[in-house]
């Protein structure tokens, strides 16, 4: 079975993860059939809104714990592994459509690095997100870091990447990050609800004012995410991800070395 299968409903597509036995965490092949089905949409002519979900329990887990085991054994492969998601989040944002993440049950780590790079998000009011790369020893380096300011204001994004904060619907939408929340059986309602508000815009015009408002938003956007980069590979050549990955893998709290 494929990883990522599409569904076409009257001019929103469906883009959903089906990898809910490991709860859509993303490997290598997951990322590659997102990155596939981002680039069929944005090319097709019929299709006005992309919805982003996840099948099973929960939208996605984040990272696959085989990628992250990996990457502590060989720090050298940070830009190797970093390269095709980055791609693939930034063709989600760069498509000239509007796009929605459906989020259920939970979007961490990268799964909400995902989620930042779509335009709207509905989230369950019981669904947690989170950026807890710090817990490990490391930052969202996949656009997190560069993209959550933007979208909930520099003071909140501090406190939920500098504290790995989880947080659930309810406080997403207080402060930005959801546009809509709805109880856990009516999401696909909701997000089905601003589909509809989307399809009633002249794409032309919502393509070309999404265009403009990501440039305002984030006008230094390339060179925040090179720095991104530069910081991760340091943070994952470092003992504190060394022993944060240990810890995380044998269920324990990590004891960090003090600066």
């Amino acid at each position: 079975m494929p990883l990522v299968e599409t569904e076409d409903r009257s001019g929103v597509r469906h883009i959903v993860m089906s990898r809910s036995e490991k709860r859509n965490a993303l490997n290598e092949e997951l990322i590659r059939g997102l990155a596939e089905a981002f680039e069929d949409a944005a090319k097709d002519d019929s299709v006005r809104v992309v919805v982003l979900r996840g099948d099973g329990p929960m939208f996605s887990a984040g990272m696959d714990l085989g990628a992250l085991r990996a990457l502590s054994e060989n720090p050298e492969l940070i830009h190797e592994t970093r390269g095709p998601i980055l791609a693939a989040w930034n063709l989600l944002e760069e498509m000239p459509k509007a796009t929605i993440a459906q989020i259920h049950g939970g979007a961490i780590g990268g799964a909400m690095e995902l989620a930042l790079a779509c335009d709207l998000r509905v989230m369950a009011e019981d669904a947690v997100t989170g950026l807890v790369e710090t817990r490990i020893g490391l930052i969202p380096d996949v656009g997190g870091s560069s993209r959550l300011p933007s979208v909930v204001g520099l003071g909140n994004a501090k406190e939920l990447i500098m504290l790995g904060k989880l947080i659930d619907g309810k406080e997403a939408f207080r402060i930005g990050f959801a546009n809509r929340i709805a109880p856990a059986d009516q999401l696909d309602a909701a997000t089905e609800q601003l589909a509809n508000e989307l399809l009633a815009c002249a794409p032309q015009a919502v393509a070309l004012a999404k265009r403009l408002l990501d440039a305002a938003a984030k006008p230094d956007f390339g060179a925040s995410l090179d720095r991104e980069g530069g910081a991760q590979a340091q943070l994952a050549a470092s003992s504190d991800f060394a022993e944060g990955t240990k810890a995380f893998l044998e269920k324990r709290q990590p004891e960090f070395a003090t600066q």
